[in-house]
């Protein structure tokens, strides 16, 4: 797979991270569950980011980056703390999976980002009440 079409598999991930974000932000109360929405919101401003900077990347390659669809599945039950909470964290680990794929697609600059992404989502992941990974987004060789 060429590096490009790697990033653009991450691109299409950061879309639906950024999609998902928004609803679970929008099923969290302010008054309720202020740092669980810090949270959220603070994961929603990365997420839109990494899709920002991946889009910039594409096109100073020459490539036409991935639209985002019109919509993507989101769980239903998502209607208390608990609930966001463990989707934010499904959501944060199924990033590191999709960073670890680029790390391992990509060379020089566009690895050493991939990598720093990978990490940062490793620690969002903790936030979300993770827990620490030998090797985070390689789920045959987690610590758990």
């Amino acid at each position: 797979m060429s590096e490009v079409q790697a990033l653009q598999t991450v691109l299409a991930a950061e879309h639906a991270a950024v999609y998902v974000l928004g609803v679970l932000g929008g099923q969290t109360s302010q008054s309720a569950s202020p740092g669980l929405l810090t949270s959220i919101s603070e994961s929603y401003a990365m997420h839109r980011g990494r899709r920002d900077h991946l889009t910039r990347t594409l096109a100073d390659l020459g490539a036409v980056p991935a639209s985002s669809q019109a919509a993507y599945d989101v769980p239903s039950d998502v209607g208390t703390p608990e609930a966001v909470t463990r989707e934010a964290l499904a959501l944060e680990r199924s990033c590191a999976t999709t960073y670890a794929f680029l790390v391992g697609s990509t060379t020089g600059d566009l690895r050493a980002w991939a990598m720093r992404a990978l990490q940062m989502t490793a620690v969002r992941s903790l936030v979300f009440r993770g827990t620490p990974e030998m090797f985070p987004g390689e789920d045959e060789q987690a610590d758990r």
